[in-house]
C-alpha cells in the first residue's frame, strides 16, 4: 500500500498529482491534486487508498466518498482540473495533461511547498516559482498523496463520461469511458465523431482524411 515515505522527506505541505484520461479517443483529461497536511493516513481512508488501477469501480467510488469526507474534516485538501478534448487536439496529450495539472494545483487554494507527480515527465515551473517538483515513476503505488489523486482523477473522469453518455448514446461511454474499444470504433465509423472526440487521434484523424 502507498504511504508517506516520500512526503516526509520534504518540509512543508506536499501535493500529490496524477491524471486520468490521457489516452482515450473521447472526453477530457482530468487531473487531481491532494495534500495531506499531517502526512499520515486519515482514519476514514485506512485500507481504501491504493493505485486507482488496482481498485474496482465500487472501491474507487467508496474511496472518493471517503476522500471527500476527510476533506470536510480538514484532514486533507484536494482539487481537480481538466483539459477538454479540443484542448488535447490543440496542444497534444502531454501538454494538455500539463494544463490539467496546473488547473488542479491552482484550485487547491494554497500553494504546497513541493509537488510529487506520478510518472517521469513534468515541467519544472509546473507549480510556480520556488515550488519544487519531483517525478515519481509508479508514484500511485508508492505515495499516498499521489494514489489519492489518482482515485479522484479517475473517478471524476468516469463520472463525467457517464453523464455525457446519454447525450451521445451511440458510443457506449458509460461502459468504455471513451477508450477505443471495438464497439466504440464501430460506432465512430457509423455515426462519425461527436464534439467530445479527439480529432487528432487515430483513427479519427484517418477518418477525417478519408472523407
Amino acid at each position: 500500500m502507498p504511504g508517506f515515505v516520500l512526503e516526509r522527506r520534504i518540509d512543508g505541505p506536499v501535493a500529490g498529482l496524477d491524471e486520468a484520461g490521457r489516452g482515450p479517443l473521447a472526453g477530457p483529461v482530468v487531473a487531481a491534486a491532494v495534500v495531506v497536511p499531517g502526512k499520515r493516513v486519515p482514519r476514514i481512508l485506512r485500507g481504501l487508498v491504493d493505485d486507482s488501477k488496482r481498485l474496482s469501480a465500487t472501491r474507487r467510488a467508496e474511496a472518493l466518498d471517503a476522500i471527500r469526507a476527510a476533506a470536510r474534516r480538514g484532514e486533507l485538501v484536494f482539487a481537480a482540473g481538466a483539459a477538454s478534448a479540443r484542448e488535447v487536439d490543440a496542444l497534444d496529450p502531454l501538454r494538455a495533461t500539463f494544463l490539467a495539472w496546473r488547473r488542479a494545483l491552482a484550485r487547491l487554494g494554497a500553494s504546497p511547498a513541493h509537488v510529487l507527480v506520478d510518472g517521469d515527465r513534468a515541467p519544472r515551473d509546473l507549480a510556480g516559482d520556488g515550488i519544487g517538483v519531483t517525478t515519481v515513476v509508479g508514484g500511485d503505488a508508492r505515495s499516498f498523496s499521489i494514489a489519492a489523486a489518482s482515485i479522484v482523477a479517475k473517478e471524476l473522469r468516469d463520472r463525467a463520461m457517464r453523464r455525457l453518455a446519454p447525450r451521445h448514446p451511440a458510443y457506449g461511454w458509460e461502459a468504455n469511458m471513451g477508450y477505443g474499444t471495438a464497439a466504440h470504433l464501430q460506432a465512430i465509423a457509423v455515426a462519425g465523431p461527436s464534439p467530445h472526440h479527439r480529432l487528432s487521434f487515430a483513427p479519427l484523424s484517418q477518418l477525417r482524411m478519408s472523407l
